[in-house]
C-alpha cells in the first residue's frame, strides 16, 4: 500500500492529545477587539477540542499523527 500525505494546511492548525482527540485553537482572535468582552477574550485564548462530527474527517487528513 503507499505511503499517505499528510494535509499540511490541517498539520499546522491542530494537535493531537494523548487519547487520540484532536484539539485547535479558536478563532476571532486577531483584530477588533475592542468591542468584545475581557470575558470574551480570555476564553478565545484557549484551545478547545474539535467537535466529534470533524474527527473522522480531521483524522483522514492527518493519517500519521
Amino acid at each position: 500500500m503507499p505511503k499517505l500525505k499528510t494535509h499540511k494546511g490541517i498539520a499546522k492548525r491542530v494537535k493531537t492529545t494523548a487519547s487520540g482527540k484532536i484539539k485547535r485553537h479558536k478563532g476571532f482572535h486577531s483584530h477588533i477587539l475592542t468591542k468584545k468582552s475581557g470575558k470574551r477574550k480570555r476564553q478565545l485564548r484557549k484551545a478547545t477540542l474539535i467537535d466529534k462530527t470533524y474527527q473522522k474527517r480531521y483524522k483522514k487528513l492527518l493519517p500519521y499523527k
